[in-house]
Parts: structure tokens; C-alpha cells; sequence
């Protein structure tokens, strides 16, 4: 029978997966919603770079009702999508600050500007969750991957990366595909 060691003390399997799971360690919790923050945050992230790349119908409508430029989606289209793959990438901490702080500044902004053209919470409530979202992605994430971690950060394996480039080439079909699931445009 294999043995692992669970805080401190070996156990054999079934012992293992009982203290893994049991009720006072949260840490597979914490864990789990890290990555469904991170990779709805990621997905949001590229699936709105297409959108502003693309520049669909919903997004010119949107940009026209909020006063805002459309040469700006362009720019905005391809940070978004750079953010989405920093979120994704393994390692780069600092990268990932950024990219966080990148997603909560356009969030922030969204609600803002939503506020200001007198919509209602209706528009304005989808934006500030994704910020909400990626507020709790960058609070959850393990320790090695903070900036000021005394905790060291591993050097990225080849698993790992290869997770992270076949999770953003899935992110990046499923943002290209989400095009056709646009709400409708905004009225004149």
C-alpha cells in the first residue's frame, strides 16, 4: 500500500483521502474556486477580445451608447486577449499582477462609465462581476504565485505548460464561437 504524508504524518491511501477532503481542510476548496474564478475571468477576457477585434454588432452599439471611440477597440481587443493568456500561463507573477490589475481597471471602468451615461444596474451588474471575479482569482491564488511569497515559486513544468497552452487554445475557440451568443445591440 502506497503512503503519503498529510500534514506532517504518514498515512496510508485511505486515510489520505479522508484527511484530504474532510470538512477542516479547505484547501481543495480554496483551490477549486481559484481555477473557476481564473478560468472564467480568462474566458471572459478572450472571449471579449474577439468581440472587440471583430468589433460585432453588439460592440459598436455598446461604444456608441456609451460615448466611447471605436479606435479604442482594437486596443483594448488585444490587451484583452494578452490578459486572458497571462491568467492561464504558468509562472510570471508579476505578469499576472498586471494582467489582474489590467482586468479590474476595465471592469472598474465598465461599471463606471455605465453609472455615467444614467444606466441602470441592469447594465452595469455583468461587469462588476467579472470584477468580482477576478478580484477573488488574484485574492485565492497559492502563495508561490504572490510577489511578496516568502514561499518559493516552482520553476513551471512541462505539464504545467502544457495545460496552460491547451487551456487558452479551448479558451480561444470557445471565445471565437461565443461571437454568435452576443446579446443584442444596444437601442439607438
Amino acid at each position: 500500500m502506497k503512503t503519503y504524508v498529510v500534514r506532517g504524518v504518514p498515512t496510508a491511501t485511505a486515510e489520505w483521502n479522508k484527511a484530504a477532503f474532510s470538512p477542516t481542510n479547505l484547501q481543495w476548496l480554496r483551490s477549486g474556486a481559484f481555477w473557476v474564478a481564473t478560468v472564467l475571468s480568462a474566458w471572459e477576457q478572450i472571449a471579449g477580445s474577439f468581440w472587440f477585434l471583430l468589433q460585432i454588432e453588439y460592440v459598436r452599439s455598446l461604444f456608441t451608447h456609451l460615448r466611447l471611440p471605436f479606435y479604442m477597440l482594437p486596443i483594448l481587443g488585444i490587451w484583452r486577449g494578452l490578459c486572458g493568456v497571462a491568467l492561464l500561463a504558468p509562472g510570471f507573477p508579476r505578469l499576472k499582477e498586471w494582467a489582474y490589475a489590467g482586468a479590474f481597471f476595465e471592469y472598474s471602468g465598465a461599471v463606471a462609465s455605465h453609472v455615467l451615461v444614467g444606466d441602470g444596474a441592469d447594465r452595469w451588474t455583468v461587469p462588476g462581476a467579472f470584477g468580482l471575479i477576478s478580484l477573488v482569482s488574484w485574492a485565492l491564488r497559492p502563495a508561490g504565485w504572490r510577489l511578496d511569497s516568502r514561499v518559493g515559486s516552482p520553476a513551471p513544468t512541462a505539464r504545467a505548460w502544457t495545460a496552460s497552452i491547451a487551456a487558452t487554445i479551448v479558451l480561444l475557440v470557445l471565445g471565437y464561437f461565443s461571437k454568435r451568443f452576443a446579446p443584442p445591440p444596444y437601442p439607438a
